[in-house]
């Protein structure tokens, strides 16, 4: 069984919660109220700015240039997936740019900012894990069982996007090489991390749908 096997196994039941969430139920077949969605592409928009700047940051981490050079090439496209999120989004949707991050939002963020900067490249490529991999699994369930026409067809297109497909198999084959020669210790922890990101993604989805406000 490949590492990443094993970290999917591990977190499935969070996955399946995110999966029969109310959130993706309701925007694969359409029905998600607009201001549900206008919450999430704004705290998305957030929330990529910082993950590439935690890839970026994993990626000095890594023992070889090839690594790096993939994680750095993770970041920008996290920079340019936000960037396209403000032109077309934004714009469609009239979403002020005025906000915070959501409870949610910044509990995930700093949670990869952390583990990026003061856990291994081990651990923080596993922590990164779930941002793509979980991603890639919602947006190819939706895909194949999506109500037409559907409202938010362009974001269930880009995410079961062969192009974010590249990307997502070459962050599960970095995973598998680096746990092969990572001590029992380290795979623990890159466990951990996995399950903890998992999670995170589940608070920021669940976030979202409730339109999370800060309690004061």
């Amino acid at each position: 069984m490949k590492f990443t096997e094993e970290l999917w196994e591990a977190a499935l039941p969070i996955y399946n919660q995110i999966e029969n969430h109310s959130f993706n139920q309701e925007l694969k077949t359409g029905i998600l109220p607009v201001e549900k969605f206008k919450f999430y592409i704004y705290q998305d928009s957030l929330y990529l700015a910082d993950f590439a700047r935690a890839l970026a940051t994993a990626g000095t981490k890594a023992g070889g240039s090839q690594d790096l050079l993939d994680f750095l090439e993770f970041a920008q496209n996290a920079i340019l997936v936000e960037r396209a999120l403000h032109i077309s989004y934004f714009k469609e949707y009239e979403i002020s740019h005025d906000g915070v991050k959501a409870p949610g939002c910044f509990a995930y963020t700093n949670y990869l900012l952390s583990v990026s900067s003061f856990e291994s490249f081990e651990v923080a490529v596993a922590g990164l894990l779930p941002c793509f991999w979980i991603y890639k699994k919602v947006g190819d369930y939706i895909y194949a069982n999506q109500t037409k026409p559907n409202a938010y067809q362009n974001w269930i297109d880009a995410y079961a996007g062969e192009e974010f497909a590249a990307s997502v198999e070459k962050a599960l084959s970095i995973c598998n090489r680096i746990a092969e020669t990572a001590s029992s210790a380290t795979r623990q922890k890159m466990k951990d991390a996995y399950i903890t990101a998992s999670r995170l993604e589940y608070i920021f989805w669940d976030s979202a749908y409730k339109l999370e406000q800060w309690p004061v």
